[in-house]
């Protein structure tokens, strides 16, 4: 798309992904973003100009994410960022946005703190605050379980996010959080920790983990052997878990923003499997989200405050994959989180897949 402008007047914005260090969430992000890029300059455009794309490799670092951030806000030409991929990188990155007014939209950070990063800062996936809550509700009304040990990573903002919100519904909603498990301290034991949940009573386990851990949480399933059902984050919704979880991955439930088989009538969905050659997952829906609410921020005011003076507006919507686009004043995506769980299916390579937990 990028090179059918060439030098041609163009509207241009900025996406940051980390492509050195996590690959597949890069692709799917990249995904969005190019296919509202399509979808925008294959019609009118954006008040009849196209929209130009530069992209960027943190590494999933924070300084790096920094680094980018100061040369974007530097470049008069870049009227808004989609990223940073993780929340530790999008809030080092928040601070250089906020202080020189350029908008920026993650679509994959989640961390509760991101809310209160400035009135530049925007994302469309929900907060861990409501994933965390109807992780809580189903865990109690769905899985009928009481009692839960946590397990989470002291080093990732994320991590201690979905921890603290979980045990804040789980606690409220009548649940007992009976054992939290730091995966970073040191002389961790998988093994141990597991037996020690079950030894002080635990009915079910939460995975409050990351990509950046992920053979933690695919030793505790494999450890746990479905003995004990498992919640997680949405962190966990990765190919990696199908692929080697495998059986013991299965009855798993993760909470996410979007999953395809829910919207499988939607243009998106359609345009999305002609263009890819296959489904796509949320952090593409939710990419894509980003990439058209600034486009609609552009359209209506194509400057850094007046884009987002217009995405914090009352009256603002763009669309998005399959449904609106819309924005509290903090930021937040005004967006529920629905649920999937792991069974064996055909919709993969693995022979297991990820599928909507019927309400």
């Amino acid at each position: 798309n990028n090179a059918k402008i060439g030098d041609g007047a163009a509207y241009t914005i900025a996406l940051s992904v980390p492509a050195s260090k996590f690959s597949n969430p890069s692709l799917e992000m990249m995904r969005g973003v190019a296919q509202a890029q399509s979808a925008l300059n294959n019609s009118v455009g954006i008040s009849g100009k196209p929209l130009k794309v530069l992209l960027f490799d943190d590494k999933g670092e924070r300084e790096e994410a920094k680094a980018i951030a100061t040369a974007l806000s530097a470049n008069p030409d870049v009227l808004g960022v989609i990223g940073h991929y993780s929340s530790d990188t999008t809030l080092e990155a928040a601070e250089v946005y906020e202080s020189n007014g350029l908008p920026v939209i993650s679509p994959t950070s989640t961390a509760v703190k991101i809310a209160e990063a400035g009135e530049f800062v925007f994302r469309t996936v929900p907060s861990d605050r409501l994933a965390a809550a109807t992780l809580a509700r189903h865990t109690l009304s769905g899985l009928k379980k009481q009692k839960a040990a946590t397990f989470y990573n002291s080093e990732s903002t994320y991590s201690k996010s979905v921890k603290s919100e979980f045990a804040t519904e789980f606690l409220s909603n009548g649940g007992e959080v009976v054992a939290e498990f730091d995966t970073a301290e040191p002389g961790f034991s998988v093994s141990n920790a597991v037996k020690a949940a079950k030894d002080q009573g635990a009915d079910v386990l939460m995975l409050g983990l990351t990509l950046g851990t992920i053979d933690i949480p695919i030793q505790v399933m494999a450890v746990n052997q479905k003995a004990l059902p498992i919640v997680a984050s949405d962190s966990l919704y990765s190919p990696r878990v199908l692929e080697v979880g495998r059986d013991n991955a299965v009855g798993m439930t993760i909470a996410v923003p979007w999953h395809t088989l829910s919207h499988e009538q939607s243009p998106f969905v359609s345009s999305a499997r002609q263009l890819w050659g296959g489904d796509v997952n949320w952090r593409t829906a939710t990419a894509y989200d980003a990439a058209m609410a600034l486009a609609a921020g552009i359209e209506e005011t194509p400057t850094r405050q007046g884009i987002a003076s217009a995405l914090t507006g009352t009256s603002f919507a763009a669309e998005g994959a399959t449904e609106a686009v819309r924005f509290f004043s903090n930021g937040d995506r005004n967006q529920t989180s629905q649920l999937v769980t792991v069974k064996q299916g055909n919709r993969t390579s693995s022979g297991y897949e990820f599928v909507p937990v019927k309400p």
